[in-house]
């Protein structure tokens, strides 16, 4: 069996751990049809298009 954890990990702990896992999107363009910003080849999360 695994050792188990002395002590209770605390919330910022954890928050400061999943914080380098965020996705960033770097090459958002805009949507020819209302302008806002989208990810390349795909639909429009506004306008559908």
């Amino acid at each position: 069996m695994a050792p188990l954890p002395k002590r209770k990990h605390s919330t910022q702990r954890k928050g400061k751990r999943m914080s380098t896992r965020t996705i960033t999107f770097k090459n958002l363009v805009p949507c020819t049809n209302c302008q806002k910003p989208k990810l390349p080849h795909k639909t429009c999360k506004h306008c559908r298009k």
